[in-house]
């Protein structure tokens, strides 16, 4: 922070609840160290955080630094509102910036510890907080390779404003939950109630049943019909078929899946769900056949398994009912 040449300002602002004894703690503790000597100008607290005072930090920061616990960030808009102001986004991969960070448009602190404590990702997180300041963000701000400004650093102020602004702002927000989901809903709505609700009566009667019949479901035999070929090229197709018992429940209101993906420990890395078509009628015992094909889009190592799930035209989500069957 007293770096003669490269020197590093911290602001902090906010407010704690007024019953987070933890908040108010930080707080004091952050402005105890403001106050030290040789640190006035470096470590800054502003009071009476508001609107006022956020519109002036998006305005005139470099630099916004957000560091929840994982997984307690709720959303994180205000990193959001930095970026259309050029500012660059330094923060833990939760909350929005999961979805924001692409590499290029700022930093992600630390690597998420499945397993470890709280404590250990703390250290986790401080180590790579230090690192990414001290080897990466303080020197690119202060490169300027033609000694007037930071290309490099204006480069990425550039690509925040291009990646974040269109994707994370309250336009985009609204309309997609109109589209998505207030639409569809008044639609259903009026649907449901049309004719004594009598939609709403049969989908409810058919959910009720489908809970009664699912645990009938069996995915008793799954086959690479083209097993006898050692791999599949990129741009062939690997041929799945599946008996499945169904027992009492209508083939309509079941959707059979092959769910494939590439094989990561055995886990599935960026899986994807192939609908496998009824080729067979019932055998007299409620087992049906089910064939389709899986495309190999890309070389490696892929390993599939089979599921089935219930669907019904009414339903406004694909996994309403919470049920599925695997093989």
């Amino acid at each position: 922070m007293n770096d003669a040449t490269r020197p590093v300002q911290f602001i902090f602002a906010g407010k704690a609840h007024p019953r987070d004894e933890a908040g108010k703690a930080l707080i004091q503790e952050v402005y105890k160290f403001s106050r030290e000597p040789g640190l006035e100008t470096r470590i800054v607290f502003v009071e009476d955080y508001d609107s006022y005072i956020a519109r002036r930090l998006m305005q005139g920061v470099d630099l916004w630094l957000n560091h929840p616990l994982r997984p307690l960030e709720a959303s994180g808009t205000s990193g959001m509102k930095a970026a259309p102001n050029g500012g660059i986004n330094l923060s833990v991969l939760d909350g929005w910036w999961r979805e924001g960070f692409n590499g290029s448009n700022g930093w992600a602190i630390g690597a998420e510890i499945d397993d470890g404590t709280t404590e250990f990702q703390n250290e986790v997180d401080a180590s790579s907080l230090y690192q990414l300041l001290e080897n990466q963000i303080v020197p690119l701000y202060y490169a300027k390779p033609d000694g007037k400004l930071p290309l490099a650093w204006l480069q990425l102020m550039r690509e925040s404003i291009r990646s974040v602004t269109p994707l994370f702002n309250t336009q985009r927000m609204v309309k997609e939950y109109t589209e998505q989901l207030y639409i569809p809903a008044a639609q259903a709505y009026e649907n449901f109630s049309r004719d004594g609700c009598g939609a709403a009566k049969h989908l409810s009667q058919w959910k009720t049943q489908t809970r009664t019949d699912w645990p009938q479901v069996q995915v008793s035999d799954v086959q690479v019909i083209n097993k006898d070929r050692q791999s599949i090229s990129v741009g062939e197709f690997l041929q799945i078929s599946a008996r499945v018992h169904l027992g009492a429940l209508d083939p309509q209101h079941v959707r059979v899946e092959a769910y494939h993906g590439e094989v990561d420990n055995g886990d599935l890395r960026n899986p994807t769900a192939t609908v496998l078509n009824q080729s067979s009628q019932a055998d007299g015992n409620g087992n049906y056949i089910y064939q389709g094909s899986v495309p190999a889009t890309e070389s490696g190592t892929y390993g599939f398994s089979v599921r089935v799930v219930p669907t019904h035209p009414c339903l406004m989500q694909a996994h309403e009912l919470r049920l599925i069957t695997w093989s």
